[in-house]
Parts: C-alpha cells; sequence; structure tokens
C-alpha cells in the first residue's frame, strides 16, 4: 500500500510522536486511513523500534483525541466552522445531510458506527457537539467502545505482521470485509427497529374508525 510506504520512514524516525500526530490528522478528516495508520504503528513495533503496548496506548490515545477535539469543535463553534476554508471540503453539507439522517435513524449507536466509517466519521461527531443532544460522556462511551475494539485489531496485527507484510495485508481486507459486514447486519437491525417505532407511532396516532 502507498499509504503504508509513506508511513513507514516516517514512523520508524520520529516514533510515537508520529503515529500520534498522523492519527489526530486522521480525527480532521482528511483522507488518510486510520487502519493503516495503526497497522503502521505496530509495524515498527514489531520491527524493534517501539513497544507495543505503548503504542496501543498512543493509539487510543490519538483516535480518542481527534475524535474528540472535533466533538469540541462543534460544540462550541457549530456551523461557523463549517464554513471555514481548511473545513469546507471536509464537513460538507452532503455529509451533514447523511450524519443527521444516521441519527435520526440510528441514534447514539451511529457514534459507534462511524467509527469504522471514515467518511462519515468527521461529520457525525461535529454534528453530535453541535447538536447539544449528545452529552461528552455518552459520545466518549460510544466512541470509546468502538476504539477498544479497533485499535488494538491493527496495532496487534502490525506487530504480529511485521515480518510478513504480504500475510499482514491478506488479513486487514479479510478484516475489513468482515467489519463492513457486521456493520451492515447491525445498521439494517437499527433501520428495522427504527421503522418498527415509526409504525407504531403512526399507527397509534391514527384516530380509530368510530363504525
Amino acid at each position: 500500500m502507498e499509504v503504508f510506504q509513506f508511513l513507514m520512514p516516517i514512523f520508524t524516525e520520529y516514533g510515537y510522536w508520529a503515529v500520534f500526530v498522523m492519527l489526530l490528522i486522521c480525527g480532521f478528516g482528511i483522507p488518510v486511513p486510520e487502519d493503516v495508520t495503526l497497522v503502521t504503528g505496530g509495524v515498527i513495533a514489531g520491527l524493534g523500534h517501539a513497544d507495543v503496548h505503548t503504542m496501543f496506548a498512543v493509539g487510543m490515545a490519538g483516535v480518542l483525541i481527534g475524535d474528540g477535539l472535533m466533538f469540541a469543535l462543534g460544540r462550541m463553534y457549530g456551523q461557523r466552522i463549517s464554513k471555514m476554508p481548511g473545513f469546507r471540503k471536509i464537513l460538507t453539507p452532503e455529509r451533514f445531510a447523511s450524519a443527521q439522517d444516521a441519527f435520526h435513524k440510528y441514534g447514539k449507536w451511529v457514534m459507534f458506527v462511524a467509527r469504522f466509517l471514515p467518511g462519515l466519521r468527521t461529520p457525525v461527531f461535529f454534528s453530535a457537539g453541535m447538536s447539544h443532544r449528545v452529552s461528552f460522556p455518552t459520545w466518549l462511551l460510544m466512541d470509546g467502545f468502538a476504539a477498544l475494539i479497533s485499535v488494538p485489531i491493527w496495532v496487534y496485527l502490525g506487530y504480529f505482521g511485521a515480518q510478513n507484510w504480504d500475510w499482514m495485508f491478506a488479513v486487514l481486507r479479510q478484516f475489513q470485509h468482515g467489519i463492513f459486514a457486521l456493520l451492515g447486519l447491525g445498521m439494517a437491525w437499527l433501520a428495522w427497529r427504527w421503522w418498527r417505532k415509526r409504525h407504531a407511532t403512526a399507527a397509534a396516532d391514527t384516530p380509530s374508525d368510530p363504525s
């Protein structure tokens, strides 16, 4: 992968700080794959340039602080920041609409799902903060739960695959497909629950026939 080849010398040279900063950049919606970033961090640990458990901690800190900054910016500045030059291409009206629709259908669980969807993650967390309907503890619970699944998978995959990149990338693709399949099933179930609730509410609001 080109991104992997680009990140390897940087992470090898600058270690934990480079991984942390890159994850912050991912949190701001820059199109750098977070999974590849974490895998690359695991690889340099597997090659002896870092400690894998410290790399896991750095990975958790990077993803949560990056996501938390977008949540906080949405809470403090709202729509104003979406009009700034650096954010216009990331926080587009189309992405906002998708995020709002996802919140409407899936509720707070969309923040869990968003961790695995790079194109949706930034506008979802920004929208969650901007809406003032999601508390910080709720956001942290959902995003932290998702991060506890994704971060160790990618970091330790890189660590154990550091000596065999072909195997590592093959497993990476399998994990990606598996995660997307599970997310699809989960979102389908949540959509079904939303449809049932909406149908039940519509039925309750329909006046009965007096005859």
